[in-house]
């Protein structure tokens, strides 16, 4: 189903009556420029609603730990031009979360030993501060704002998720990439119920304020094709099992080379790893993925100088000698994992299932240096992968938000 901005504004204020913004300060949290969505239209869209009753209507962009935005970027990501900044949006202050600035942080409760442990299953046991940014609290309600696609850690994105990790504080990011990360990509992605939502979840039970939520549901070529507006849950939960309809394709047998492209939105391989977590599991036993992204010059702007000393590893690499990392965040040990994709270690020798090579602007000795394979991308030529399937060749364009998974683990 497609949806006209009238539509839009129709399901914003259906999901939003009267009596839940007439004169109260609403902050709405929004994702980067990482994540496919019709941002401006929505922007536009509260803008033209919510905006005329709220007594303020500001946003705030949930970034968790990118890089952060400044108003500018922050308007030019809204589509929001000088004059609409001051016609349609002068009421409005815009915000970028600030989680390397402990002082814009706030505790307001703890994941109890005896909570992590029975989330966890057994697999961690340790109390977790749950820290958010402060900012919230000088509002009347919040509103997520966001898109629905299968994910990595937690399962599906969205949701609760633009609260934590969008604008928390570390220790519980780190805390819950791990968990992910021990459990492994394969086991989480693209299912609803899993341990991090249920952290997640729990986390934000915390949260003394009204909370609201419209998730989107989007086909990169196609547009929007799912709105829910409701309590957090429910409209992400709704948005979610649209999302495994849509966003998830089966194939009958893996590929020995997957090759995928990472779209521009992906700038560094904090954010294009996406394209092994959502083709990892069509790549054969001993098979070769490549992410191909010309583009991309660095493995991350805030996270960098730690992967290059930590370098890429399976899992039990890691937890094997944990204690040797521990002045490294474990976010930053989940990136590693989650990459470098599942295998063994084992008697001091790291087997991984899939072999990960990078065919971007990252020279082949930086590449090397953290575990990783290297391509040259100018000797890439996507026909040669192109319409190859039954040769066990896989091509993707705009890898990253759609899972591929075969279809007996469906």
């Amino acid at each position: 189903m497609k949806f006209s901005e009238e539509k839009i504004r129709a399901v914003i204020e259906s999901g939003m009556p009267a009596h839940q913004v007439e004169n109260k300060r609403i902050l709405v949290l929004t994702p980067d420029a990482t994540r496919t969505c019709p941002l401006a239209t929505m922007v536009r869209a509260l803008g033209d609603t919510i905006g005329k009753r709220a007594a303020k209507l500001d946003f705030l962009v949930a970034v968790g730990t990118h890089p952060v935005l400044s108003e500018a970027q922050i308007l030019a990501l809204y589509g929001i031009s000088s004059q609409s900044r001051h016609e349609r949006f002068g009421r409005s202050d815009f915000f970028c979360h600030r989680w390397d600035l402990p002082d814009t942080l706030v505790q307001i409760g703890r994941l109890s030993e005896k909570e992590v442990v029975e989330i966890s299953g057994g697999r961690l046991s340790e109390t977790v501060s749950i820290d958010i940014n402060r900012k919230i609290y000088d509002y009347d309600r919040i509103l997520i704002l966001g898109p629905v696609f299968p994910h990595e850690v937690a399962g599906f994105s969205g949701g609760a998720k633009y609260l934590f990790p969008g604008i928390s504080g570390g220790e519980l990011l780190h805390f819950f990439h791990w968990l992910g990360a021990v459990i492994t990509t394969r086991e989480i992605i693209g299912r609803k119920d899993t341990p991090v939502r249920q952290v997640i979840h729990r986390a934000m039970e915390k949260i003394e304020l009204p909370l609201h939520c419209l998730s989107m549901v989007i086909r990169r070529d196609d547009g929007l094709q799912g709105l829910y507006c409701g309590d957090v849950v429910t409209a992400w939960s709704e948005a979610a099992d649209l999302s495994s309809s849509i966003h998830i394709v089966a194939k009958k047998k893996p590929y020995t080379t997957v090759l995928g492209r990472a779209p521009e939105m992906y700038d560094e391989i904090w954010t294009a790893g996406k394209v092994m977590y959502k083709l990892e599991q069509v790549v054969a036993k001993d098979g070769r993925l490549i992410i191909y992204a010309p583009h991309i010059h660095r493995f991350s702007r805030t996270w960098g100088r730690l992967i290059e000393k930590t370098g890429y590893h399976v899992r039990d690499y890691f937890l094997s000698r944990m204690e040797r990392f521990n002045d490294i965040p474990r976010g930053v040990l989940a990136h590693s994992t989650h990459v470098r994709g599942t295998g063994e270690y084992k008697n001091g020798i790291e087997t991984p299932d899939v072999e990960v090579v990078l065919a971007t602007s990252i020279p082949k000795e930086h590449c090397e240096r953290v575990n990783l394979g290297y391509m040259n991308p100018a000797d890439i030529n996507i026909e040669d992968y192109s319409g190859r399937e039954e040769e066990g060749i896989l091509y993707v364009e705009n890898a990253g938000e759609i899972l591929y998974r075969l279809e007996e683990h469906a």
